[in-house]
C-alpha cells in the first residue's frame, strides 16, 4: 500500500493534475439550436474545475451520431465556437477539461437522423426497450448494418471531431468506446456479428476501436488521448460471451497504442441484474501501464483505498458531482454532500445544472 490519495497531485502525460477526482462525463441534454453547447456550460464546467480532471458530456462527432434530445457536436463551426467559452472558463478556473467524442449507432431513432434514415449499427440488431424522440417514447428501431466501405468514414468523422476538439481549446480528448455505443457495438460479440474484417474474432471486433484511437492519436498525440470502457456494463442492450478476453485484448492494444488513459466503469447492481458476469477489475490493471481511472460509485475511503493499492491512479464521480460543484473541497474535509436530483439531470435550465450551491463562494482545492 502507497501513502497517494485522491488528493495526491498526478503527472496525466504532460499535463500536472492538482487531485486524482475527475469530473465523469455526464450527458444534461441543455445544448441549443445546432447542437451548440449551452451559453450556461460555461459556469456549468467552470464551478467544477477544482476536479483534477473533468471530461466533457459525451459530444456527437457527426449528426448521424445524434441519440439524445439537446446533446452537443464538435462537427460544426458553431459548436466549435460554442464550446471555446467554455474550455476558457476552465483554464481560467484553474481547470483542465477534455472532450468526450462520442457516436451512439444504434441507440437512436430515425427522428434524429439526416434524412430520417434508420440508424447504423455493426449487425441489423435491434436494442430492446424505448428511446427519448421529440415526438416522445418510441420502440428502439432495427438499426441498418454499416457496409465495410463505410467505415472508413467514420473514423474520419472522429479525426474531425479530434480536430475540433483542439481548435476549440481542450487538454485532450476521451474517446467513448462504452456504454452499449457504437464502438462498444463493435466491440462485443451480442452486438457484432459481421462476417467482414471487423467482426467474428476479437482481433476484428476490436479494430474499429483501434483505428479510431489511432486516428485521434494523429491528431493529438498518445499523451493526450484516453478512452472510456466498460467490460462490465451492460447498459443499452449489450452483451459479451468472455468480456475478460474481449476487453483485456482491447486494454492491451491500447496499452501498445500508448494511449494516456483508460476510464473503466466498473459496474453497478444494475448490470447484475441484468445478466452481467461481473469481471474483476485487477483482471485488467496489469495490461495497462499508463493511468488507470475507475469509475462507478465510490466514495472518499473507496477512492482512497482504491489509489493507496494501486488498482487506480485517479478515480472518476458522477452524479455528486451535479449537486457538489465543489465536491474535491468536500472529499478533503469530510463535508457533507447535497443529494442530487434525478428529476432535472437532462434538459431545462439553471435548475439542477447551475443553482447547486458551494460550501464556499470560492471552492477552492
Amino acid at each position: 500500500m502507497s501513502s497517494k490519495d485522491l488528493f495526491t497531485p498526478f503527472e496525466l502525460g504532460p499535463i500536472q493534475l492538482k487531485n486524482r477526482v475527475v469530473m465523469a462525463p455526464m450527458t444534461r441534454c441543455r445544448a441549443v439550436e445546432g447542437n451548440v453547447p449551452s451559453p450556461l456550460a460555461p459556469l456549468y464546467y467552470a464551478q467544477r474545475a477544482t476536479a483534477g480532471l473533468i471530461i466533457s458530456e459525451a459530444t456527437q462527432v457527426a449528426p448521424e451520431g445524434q441519440g439524445y434530445m439537446n446533446t452537443p457536436g464538435i462537427y460544426s463551426k458553431e459548436q466549435v465556437q460554442g464550446w471555446k467559452p467554455v474550455t476558457k472558463a476552465v483554464h481560467d478556473a484553474g481547470g483542465r477539461i477534455f472532450l468526450q467524442l462520442w457516436h451512439v449507432g444504434r441507440i437512436s431513432h430515425s427522428l434524429y437522423q439526416p434524412g430520417r434514415a434508420l440508424p447504423v449499427a455493426p449487425s441489423a440488431i435491434a436494442p430492446k426497450g424505448e428511446v427519448h424522440t421529440p415526438e416522445g417514447m418510441k420502440p428502439f428501431e432495427t438499426p441498418r448494418a454499416l457496409e465495410t466501405r463505410e467505415i472508413p468514414q467514420i473514423i474520419e468523422r472522429y479525426r474531425a471531431g479530434a480536430k475540433n476538439a483542439l481548435e476549440a481549446g481542450f487538454d485532450g480528448v476521451e474517446i467513448h468506446g462504452a456504454n452499449g455505443y457504437l464502438l462498444d457495438q463493435f466491440l462485443q460479440d451480442g452486438t457484432n456479428k459481421r462476417a467482414d474484417q471487423y467482426g467474428g474474432s476479437v482481433e476484428n471486433r476490436a479494430r474499429l476501436l483501434l483505428e479510431v484511437a489511432k486516428a485521434v492519436i494523429e491528431v493529438w498525440g498518445a499523451q493526450r488521448v484516453g478512452v472510456r470502457l466498460s467490460p462490465n456494463g451492460s447498459f443499452n442492450d449489450v452483451t459479451d460471451a468472455d468480456p475478460a478476453a474481449t476487453f483485456g485484448y482491447a486494454i492491451r492494444e491500447l496499452n501498445r497504442l500508448g494511449v494516456v488513459y483508460v476510464h473503466l466503469r466498473t459496474g453497478t447492481a444494475d448490470d447484475v441484474r441484468r445478466g452481467r458476469r461481473a469481471v474483476p477489475i485487477e483482471t485488467f490493471r496489469p495490461l495497462f501501464q499508463r493511468a488507470f481511472i475507475l469509475n462507478d460509485q465510490f466514495d472518499r475511503a473507496k477512492a482512497d483505498g482504491a489509489i493507496a493499492g494501486g488498482l487506480a491512479d485517479l478515480v472518476a464521480f458522477g452524479a455528486v458531482f451535479v449537486s457538489n460543484p465543489d465536491l474535491p473541497a468536500r472529499l478533503m474535509t469530510g463535508a457533507p454532500l447535497t443529494p442530487p436530483n434525478p428529476a432535472t439531470f437532462y434538459g431545462g435550465g439553471e435548475k439542477g445544472y447551475t443553482d447547486y450551491p458551494a460550501l464556499h463562494p470560492a471552492g477552492i482545492i
